[in-house]
């Protein structure tokens, strides 16, 4: 009989790459048209992505003490069932399922779509599915082969970025747009558009915490996954502030305004119509990246449940090249199943208000599990203990309530979803009572 490759396959530079990669995606290249919407503040709008990494970066440091301290995949599958309860663990997982992993790729997708379909002739949607099925395609083979894959595609992503951020600062324009703070900066960053704008941007760091989720597959993890974690979002607040300054050092915010093809928009008018073509092209390729990290670590959280509830079990099953084949085309099959909703925003706001309670959650956790396990080991320790953690809940918890008061619709899409997964925990630990 064939024994099964070692489930520790994945190395730093893997782990890494799926950080920034998750990190790196739809919100940065879509987001800032519904941004500038209603702020169009050059220094507010480039803070709000300063702010945003810093939180990020909060949540990547105390996210490493959590997976230095709580081993095994599943993320805040894993984390919260252990400081809080088993239950909320679950629910945890379900949420990370469906708005965590299925509904960003989905966005990707859409994306790629909405960028690469006009430039080869294909329905927006079409080319969504075709590269949905491309990335499942891709990690049902073996995981240090989806590992090297995502390796390359994405140092190609910080590549193209970092050529893109330069082309725009030798080429572009300057528009009339200043980032020097003025009175009405500091207006603009305590208004509630600052806030609700501020889920876009946590979305698009959303990855921060990628590496947790397969940590149980990375060499020497206490170490590495903390490194990945830390070192990949400080590349990414790097190349996210210097995107969007060229973005709006070079073109209008009326053009931008409400548009979600930004990057499109931009090289438009830096390199002149052929050259936006290129460059959407190049966008295409780095949403490829996204949407095959995505695909990586998602069905990690899958299998980690399926491990330890047994009406799962079948999910939990890998091949014999040691992929978990079955998660990852459930992932698949829910990512498609968005993509088929055709609606951007709504998955998008759905998906980061949903996504920011849980991240609130577990980052709260460490501060409850030093208090309860004082004698864990801990070989890495988050920086600044404990004012990053509150700092990363502060702003959370702020961003939370400006949505349930501005945007009650999706606060209530993120509340079905919650009863949704409840009921479906409550469903699975019946079956196995």
């Amino acid at each position: 009989m064939t024994m099964p490759p070692s489930r520790r396959s994945l190395g730093f530079s893997a782990a890494l790459a799926a950080v920034v990669a998750n990190i790196v995606g739809t919100g940065v290249f879509t987001t800032l048209g519904l941004q500038v919407q209603e702020i169009t503040d050059g220094f507010a709008l480039l803070a709000l992505w300063a702010v945003g990494g810093l939180i990020a970066l909060a949540g990547a440091l105390t996210y490493g003490e959590l997976s230095a301290a709580i081993h095994g995949s599943g993320g805040e599958y894993r984390f919260l069932g252990r400081v809080y309860h088993p239950a909320l663990g679950a629910v945890a997982g379900w949420v990370s399922i469906a708005a965590g992993f299925a509904a960003p790729v989905a966005l990707a997708a859409m994306a790629l779509g909405r960028y690469a379909g006009p430039l080869i002739g294909v329905p927006a949607q079409t080319l969504g599915i075709v590269a949905i099925l491309a990335a499942t395609g891709v990690h049902l083979l073996a995981p240090a082969i989806g590992g090297r894959v995502q390796v390359v595609v994405t140092t190609l992503k910080v590549l193209l970025i970092v050529a893109f951020i330069a082309v725009g600062v030798l080429h572009g324009s300057p528009t009339a747009l200043s980032f020097a703070p003025t009175a009405e900066s500091w207006g603009a960053i305590a208004s509630g558009p600052f806030a609700l704008s501020l889920i876009f941007v946590s979305y698009a760091y959303s990855g921060f915490n990628a590496a947790v989720y397969f940590q149980a597959e990375v060499v020497e993890a206490e170490r590495n996954v903390p490194r990945a974690l830390v070192t990949g979002t400080v590349m990414v607040i790097g190349l996210y502030v210097a995107l969007n300054w060229v973005f709006l050092r070079t073109t209008p915010i009326a053009d931008l305004a409400g548009q979600v093809e930004v990057g499109a928009i931009v090289a438009g008018r830096v390199l002149g119509g052929s050259g936006g073509r290129l460059m959407s092209g190049c966008i295409a390729l780095l949403l490829v990246s996204t949407i095959s990290g995505m695909t990586l670590a998602g069905p990690r959280v899958i299998e980690a449940m399926a491990e330890d509830l047994p009406p799962l079990r079948p999910l939990a099953q890998r091949s014999v090249t040691g992929s978990p084949r079955r998660a990852v085309l459930l992932q698949g099959g829910l990512a498609l199943a968005f993509v088929l909703t055709d609606s951007f925003v709504g998955v998008l706001t759905y998906a980061g208000f949903t996504l920011t309670l849980f991240t609130l959650l577990a980052v709260m956790g460490v501060i409850l599990l030093r208090r309860r396990e004082a004698s864990l080991p801990r070989p890495y320790h988050v920086w600044g203990y404990p004012w990053t953690p509150l700092f990363f809940a502060g702003f959370s918890l702020w961003t939370l309530i400006i949505v349930i008061r501005d945007k009650p619709l999706e606060a209530v899409g993120g509340a079905v979803t919650l009863g949704v997964a409840a009921l479906l925990t409550w469903l699975v630990g019946e079956r196995d009572a």
